[in-house]
């Protein structure tokens, strides 16, 4: 059974390895991230390669695309909800989250597995 712990987003991992977590851990529990003070579960992302930054850096957030670098690679995030929501596209998701591009996501604490 999948502890809801193991589906936190570390940004510190490849890009590549965080895509196929987001894919196993649909329907449940979902991969999740903090933003802005909530728990945001992503269901959808897919790998930008060539991408470096920090992890967790918010490289792109305008209507089309919502980037978040990676340990290596980025992500673009394209499935998201809040708690409480349903399921909406990046688009719809920054519409009610203006203002995301330059900001840094939250890492989580390191633990004797990472």
């Amino acid at each position: 059974k999948v502890d809801k712990s193991e589906a936190t987003i570390d940004w510190r991992q490849p890009a590549d390895q965080i895509a196929r977590r987001v894919r196993a851990f649909d329907p449940a529990p979902g991969a999740s991230f903090e933003c802005g003070g909530e728990v945001v579960k992503l269901w959808q992302a897919a790998v930008v390669p060539g991408q470096a930054a920090e992890p967790g850096r918010v490289l792109a957030a305008d209507a089309q695309q919502l980037v978040v670098a990676c340990g290596d690679g980025a992500l673009r995030l394209e499935v998201l909800q809040r708690p409480g929501g349903k399921r909406l596209p990046v688009a719809a998701f920054l519409q009610a989250r203006p203002g995301l591009a330059g900001q840094t996501l939250p890492l989580p604490p390191l633990t004797a597995g990472n």
